[in-house]
């Protein structure tokens, strides 16, 4: 369409172009958080920095206006979705000025080459996988984002329902006050847990790290094969995940829960990291990671985020796993006040329909505090 100019990064150049634009976008959003830049260059980077590319394929575009980057698409199809819906690919990393024409223009974009590969539906913003920053931030504008979790400016939504798209699916953020102790029915049920001996939660070895790693994320693939969008994390990604985390890895912030001497459940829960790296602007160098690497000796946060948690199918349903699941939340919930310092926790992403989580988080009075939406239309 006229004044708009749609091409896809092709240079070194156009890579930074298309990592710099939050920048822009954001320099007068008092909640968003600049995130790292090597961390969005190895996202987009390919398989050698990213392991997502052994099994998927992703074009990346840029809109200019009169020489000028106002806007920026993803469009992937990933294998491993293919093998559990056939003809869905997906679009993701979108940023725009509030301009209708731009956004159309970069939606169509990615339409478009998706059609190339095939693909009949299309699906975002997911960022690349639904493993990193899936969903568009449709509430919860006002307060920035937790570590890991996406942040996006409130005309995205306008833009993608005038593209044709509806909503499919809702990805909440629940967050809790974490200071003083949960409600008297949940202290019963932990106390109850104890009694039996035939549970033990114990920390994570960090001497152990790449064993407890794949140890959990073996975990996390088995309990969450049934939910919706669910893709299993090949063995590239289950190492190249343990690495990533590896530096925001605290032992009293990870449990795992044995019953009968085996592992069936976990919990992980990480600092955020956020607060952290806030006022380094994005930049490691010359001086961001001394200033990251102090502070994550004992980083003092007030929040933290439990991305995941997970127990394996056999119990899933069971009175054990409520008693696994509360367990594990106290345990972390005392630690994370006592040597954190931490005054809210936030638990996220849980699907729309995730009943037996959303149980859990109502039980320890958490209530919604972000809402993330994912799009589908027919291509």
């Amino acid at each position: 369409m006229k004044g708009v100019d749609i091409r896809p990064v092709a240079t070194a150049a156009d890579r930074r172009a298309f990592v710099d634009l939050p920048w822009w976008i954001y320099a007068d959003d008092p909640a968003w958080v600049p995130p790292l830049k090597g961390d969005i260059h190895a996202l987009i980077g390919g398989p050698k920095s990213n392991p997502w590319f052994l099994h998927g394929r992703a074009a990346f575009f840029l809109a200019r206006r009169n020489g000028e980057v106002v806007g920026r698409i993803s469009a992937q199809v990933c294998d491993l979705v293919q093998e559990r819906t056939p003809g869905l690919g997906q679009w993701g990393l979108f940023e725009t000025i509030d301009d209708a024409e731009v956004a159309a223009e970069l939606i169509r974009t990615a339409e478009d080459w998706l059609r190339a590969q095939g693909m009949k539906r299309a699906q975002g913003p997911v960022s690349i996988s639904i493993w990193d920053e899936p969903g568009l931030l449709v509430t919860g504008f006002e307060e920035p984002p937790v570590v890991m979790m996406g942040h996006h400016r409130a005309w995205y939504e306008r833009h993608v329902l005038a593209a044709g798209y509806a909503g499919v699916k809702d990805l909440h953020a629940w967050d809790l006050p974490i200071e003083q102790p949960f409600p008297e029915l949940v202290n019963r049920i932990v106390a109850a847990g104890e009694r039996n001996k035939r549970i033990r939660i114990r920390e994570v070895e960090l001497k152990r790290f790449d064993e407890e790693a794949k140890l959990i994320l073996d975990i996390l693939n088995e309990a969450w094969s049934d939910n919706w969008g669910f893709v299993p994390l090949t063995d590239a990604e289950i190492a190249h995940v343990g690495k990533k985390l590896k530096p925001i890895v605290f032992p009293h912030l990870i449990r795992v829960a044995e019953y009968d001497g085996e592992p069936v459940a976990f919990m992980m829960t990480v600092p955020d990291i956020n607060q952290l790296i806030r006022d380094l602007d994005g930049r490691l160098f010359p001086f961001g990671w001394a200033k990251l690497l102090w502070r994550l000796r004992n980083p003092q946060v007030d929040w933290m985020r439990v991305p995941l948690m997970g127990v394996r199918k056999s119990l899933q349903g069971s009175r054990t796993a409520s008693l696994l699941a509360f367990m594990m939340i106290e345990y972390i919930r005392r630690d994370a006040v006592a040597k954190n310092g931490s005054r809210f926790g936030e638990i996220g992403w849980i699907l729309d329909d995730n009943g037996p989580m959303i149980s859990i988080a109502e039980a320890i009075n958490a209530k919604i505090r972000k809402t993330y939406r994912i799009y589908e239309r027919d291509l």
